[in-house]
């Protein structure tokens, strides 16, 4: 548990400290990014302004300020600061926190809990009674949806505030920060660093303030008081730095999105450029080369059957060639499939055909439909009347039904007028034809 007053940054003359917890706003002017939340008049802003309280979840993905903000609200209104981590906090330690909170009522408590994604339902039902009854304000944190991993009951009792990544120039901003801070930045020699540098730290970083901080200090070092970087020992400092992705999360998903969208919109550039975002962060090409197999039959099905062989073969050449070698042969199938001819007929064709099997019972099979491999089968009708296609003119048994009896022929399936099913509706125009003309002469 970490217990502080509200808006104190702590001692900023220890020089052990990171330098991102060293250089952690401690007022509203200092916050770099996140204008859509803090430009005047705002809400936030008006917020924070004025020192309303309240409880609120800060979603966003790491170093983007959340701390920071939980800190600021809290300061705002004067409030005892009690930070926890739900990786490692429990209900043991909120029920501590709310009974110290009912200790003092006359300062109200602000509970700051990171990742509070990490706890589970019964957890988060833990200070809901407090929340309800405004015996303490609740800050969480969170990198995940809060739609999905926070109780809609947590959600309707704090407002939700979406932070987003910083852009470069909100990063160069706050890394010229720390050079220019004599006491919580470099110190009086800082590195002698120039905008190119500055620009190449912001964009390794990613949108994520801490690790430009982070970036920032292993440059320093190398560089030592006053001096600078050569090109070499810059790319020594940025080498290996990691994309913002989570494997299964948010980010995860919506890049997943990105590239099935593009692949639909037939742009094969973008969708060249999400699969490459997609390898670059390290997600599971067998992942990838699933999707690309299920966009094959959703977003193209009988258009262009090949399609589907071309995905499901990439897939097999990815299993025997490996990384990075089996990764042309995914991007070449996405390629391949942001090319072809559209058509979701099929995807459509089989939700109504599922919507109707839910919907509508378990209607028998026609006596005529079914198997019939024994005698007592045969003795039973199985089979009997029925009308062997291949025996019929054309290979076509015209009139036949072949639903259960109990309902109406059903049309699923609607070709779209592009690819090979241009052919394909014409070919079943022709037969729908025969059996309405054959019903007709059937006597009623």
């Amino acid at each position: 548990m970490v217990l502080t007053p509200a808006g104190d940054g702590g001692e900023v003359t220890r020089p052990w400290r990171p330098l991102a917890d060293r250089m952690r706003p401690s007022r509203l002017a200092e916050v770099v990014g996140q204008r859509h939340l803090l430009e005047a008049g705002m809400p936030l802003q008006r917020l924070l302004e004025c020192g309303q309280l309240h409880s609120a979840i800060l979603w966003g993905p790491p170093g983007t300020g959340k701390t920071s903000l939980a800190r600021l609200l809290a300061g705002s209104g004067g409030a005892r600061f009690v930070a926890l981590s739900a990786v490692t906090a429990g209900v043991r330690e909120i029920r501590e926190v709310i009974a110290e909170a009912a200790e003092t009522p006359s300062r109200p408590t602000v509970l700051f809990l990171d990742e509070v994604h990490r706890f589970n339902k019964a957890q988060q039902d833990a200070f809901l009674p407090a929340v309800e009854s405004g015996a303490l304000v609740f800050i969480g944190a969170t990198t995940e949806n809060p739609s999905f991993s926070l109780n809609n009951a947590l959600l309707s009792r704090a407002r939700v505030y979406l932070l987003q990544p910083l852009d470069p120039a909100e990063l160069v901003e706050l890394l010229r920060r720390a050079l220019s801070d004599p006491v919580r930045g470099l110190g009086e020699e800082p590195p002698q660093l120039p905008q190119a540098t500055l620009e190449a730290l912001a964009t390794a970083a990613d949108g994520d303030a801490r690790r430009a901080l982070n970036l920032l200090e292993t440059a320093a070092r190398m560089a030592g008081p006053g001096g600078r970087l050569d090109p070499v020992e810059l790319e020594q400092v940025i080498a290996g730095t990691p994309r913002r992705f989570d494997r299964g999360g948010d980010l995860f998903h919506d890049q997943v999105s990105a590239l099935h969208k593009a692949v639909r919109g037939s742009d094969p550039d973008a969708a060249l450029y999400w699969l490459a975002r997609l390898v670059d962060a390290g997600c599971d090409p067998h992942y990838v080369a699933r999707r690309i197999v299920r966009m094959a039959s959703e977003d193209i099905g009988n258009a262009d059957p090949r399609a589907l062989d071309l995905a499901l073969s990439a897939w097999q050449v990815f299993e025997r060639l490996g990384s990075p070698e089996g990764e042309l042969a995914l991007a070449q199938a996405v390629v391949f499939l942001a090319c072809a001819a559209k058509s979701n007929a099929i995807y459509l064709a089989w939700g109504e055909a599922r919507k109707d099997v839910r919907e509508g019972g378990s209607h028998e099979v026609p006596l005529r439909l079914r198997n019939a491999p024994t005698a007592l089968a045969r003795s039973l009708g199985h089979g009997a009347s029925y009308r062997y296609a291949h025996d019929e003119p054309g290979g076509f048994a015209g009139g036949e039904h072949y639903f259960p009896d109990e309902l109406s022929p059903r049309v699923y399936y609607r070709p779209v007028a592009r690819g090979l099913e241009i052919r394909i509706a014409e070919r079943l125009a022709e037969l729908r034809e025969l059996n309405r003309k054959v019903r007709m002469r059937e006597p009623r």
